[in-house]
């Protein structure tokens, strides 16, 4: 039988120590330059000490004319290779692998904080979404080669910083997940149409990766098991992109779903069927393993050792994986491991306001906080208000930002 402390092997030889993987929470920690800073070292130090067997970052932008949120990381060179050689020695402690999320947002950029929106096509978001995003314009085939390449070298630079591994985001409506998906990838050239030619783009950015990195180096992908729209990415198209991933020698894949336009990777809209077992997405993860060489991921929902415990013994999950509970309890792995913690108690966060909570939106600022605590070297506070994190989001990030934004 399974245990979370038991170790496994990646297909390229690495082993991980345990089952538990820190899946990505975007931090909102680097400097007014985009420039990772100390705060991300004591941060991750924090992570990497609580026992988890993978840390993955948040997202780190390859383009800082494209960011997802307001101070995300940006990597396009070594221009900051010292404070990224302490971010990576502080998170490897432990014997633990800390592997960096690299992404593209495309079109889900925020007015105000990019000049122009890209995507594989001009496609619109549904009216009450767009007003929070600029109209994307179209790629045009030169930038398409410009960020395959732009993937690769921050992965190179992830590499000879220290990093042990890097993750590609293909997930939650972000550039990669534009180009899967059919609603929004409406092209007529190599890049579009079939999910063959709309898996490519995503197929180029692994190759590229790996030309830099090496065979040694680990390379996973976040993947959707769906986006649940109309016309869009689907449960069958997943499967043919996990084949390919396979074939390629891809070493793990994270399964997650959903969108900002259908935020299912928060758990909302989830049948109780699917509640009943915790995690969101783990009917999907149990098929996928039965094509997949590459172990499979699954976050979000998990509560419960048992419920934990019970995903890997019955092979639906290869390791669980732990967002908002670590931002919480930092060194959870340690405990269930342990035996000293059974379960994860993270009620809703509530402001009283009808129109905010609605859009649970609040409660991503209110785990963004409890990072910002970790990283000053305090404890996580169960207890602040609800309200506190509603003001102070608005003074640093205004209302409509505040409004979009995700951990």
């Amino acid at each position: 039988m399974t245990r979370f402390e038991d170790a496994f092997e990646l297909p390229n030889g690495t082993i991980i120590k345990n089952r538990f993987f820190k899946a990505a929470m975007s931090e909102g920690l680097a400097d007014e330059r985009n420039r990772p800073t100390e705060k991300l070292v004591r941060l991750y130090e924090a992570w990497a000490k609580g026992g988890a067997g993978i840390v993955v970052t948040g997202n780190v932008m390859v383009d800082r004319r494209a960011l997802g949120e307001p101070r995300n990381v940006v990597i396009e060179d070594e221009q900051d290779l010292e404070l990224l050689k302490s971010w990576a020695s502080s998170g490897t402690q432990n014997n633990t692998q800390l592997w960096m999320q690299i992404n593209h947002p495309g079109k889900q950029v925020f007015k105000g904080i990019v000049k122009e929106a890209v995507a594989p096509s001009k496609v619109e978001f549904e009216p009450s979404l767009q007003r929070y995003f600029p109209i994307a314009r179209e790629l045009t085939e030169n930038e398409i080669q410009d960020i395959i390449r732009r993937f690769g070298a921050t992965a190179g630079v992830a590499k000879t910083a220290g990093f042990n591994g890097v993750q590609i985001h293909a997930a939650h409506g972000y550039l990669i997940s534009q180009f899967l998906s059919n609603r929004h990838n409406r092209r007529k050239d190599q890049w579009g149409g079939s999910i063959q030619n709309r898996m490519r783009f995503l197929e180029e950015i692994y190759s590229s990766i790996r030309r830099k990195v090496g065979d040694g180096f680990p390379i996973s992908v976040k993947l959707n098991s769906a986006d649940f729209m109309k016309a869009g990415f689907t449960e069958e198209d997943s499967m043919m992109v996990i084949k390919r991933l396979n074939e390629l020698g891809i070493d793990l894949i994270e399964v997650s779903g959903g969108s900002y336009e259908n935020p299912r990777m928060t758990g909302s809209n989830m049948k109780q069927s699917t509640l009943k077992r915790e995690a969101y997405f783990l009917d999907f993860a149990a098929e996928a393993i039965k094509i997949s060489k590459a172990p499979i991921v699954v976050t979000g929902g998990f509560r419960t050792r048992r419920g934990m415990l019970d995903a890997l013994q019955t092979r639906d999950a290869d390791m669980i994986g732990l967002a908002r509970p670590m931002a919480v309890y930092p060194s959870l792995p340690n405990e269930l491991i342990a035996g000293s913690r059974k379960q994860v108690q993270l009620a809703p966060r509530k402001t009283g306001i009808k129109w905010i909570d609605k859009t649970a939106m609040l409660e991503l600022t209110w785990y963004s906080m409890q990072l910002e605590r970790i990283a000053a070297g305090k404890t996580p506070n169960e207890k602040l208000s609800p309200k506190l994190a509603l003001i102070r989001s608005i003074f640093k990030n205004g209302m409509d930002v505040f409004q979009m934004r995700r951990v």
